[in-house]
């Protein structure tokens, strides 16, 4: 799913190389070191950094997620990922995740390119809800205008990576009518 944003390509990485793990790794590490609370505190090594990544990646390869990445002439800039298996009440349900854009990168639409490219996987992929949560007033404002809803705040839910205690906000995206909703049959109990 190539997709082309100005100067950047948007794709989904099914195998991982080692190159594209350190790339992805020295975008987390930027992100973290720019203060993006995204799971991890300052100083993030390169080491745990790939572990992550590492992880990420195996996950994708079992089609539990799917990564995006999107690139320009020097690499990798900006991910985003759409994680894909939730549990059997929830099969027409998907988290987005860990969207970040290098610091050099920003400003230049490539955020919204990738939850564009993200929304759109979602929909192949049979998704009709996309759920997901920030501490970053930027990305609200880029959620709030992409047309995510706004659920509420959760104070102190996280840490910011020097510590200090940050808020997180919910969202969600519907995709597609709630009347479209696969039907599971309820298994019998034995």
């Amino acid at each position: 799913m190539p997709a082309e944003s100005s100067a950047h390509t948007i794709r989904r990485l099914e195998v991982v190389t080692d190159s594209q793990l350190q790339s992805l790794a020295g975008l987390l590490i930027d992100c973290v070191e720019g203060g993006a609370s995204v799971s991890f505190v300052h100083p993030l090594s390169a080491a745990r950094a790939l572990a992550f990544w590492r992880g990420v990646a195996d996950s994708a390869a079992r089609g539990e997620r799917a990564l995006l990445v999107a690139e320009d002439a020097a690499g990798i800039v900006g991910t985003v990922q759409v994680v894909l298996d939730q549990p059997e009440n929830q099969p027409h349900r998907a988290d987005v995740a860990k969207m970040l854009v290098h610091r050099r990168a920003r400003r230049r639409g490539l955020g919204e390119a990738l939850m564009q490219a993200a929304e759109q996987l979602a929909r192949e992929c049979g998704k009709t809800l996309l759920v997901l949560d920030t501490a970053s007033d930027d990305a609200e404002r880029l959620y709030a205008r992409l047309g995510w809803q706004r659920c509420g705040v959760i104070p102190g839910y996280a840490l910011f990576p020097n510590g200090e205690p940050c808020d997180t906000t919910y969202f969600y995206r519907v995709l597609a009518s709630q009347d479209n909703l696969p039907h599971v049959e309820a298994q019998p109990l034995d």
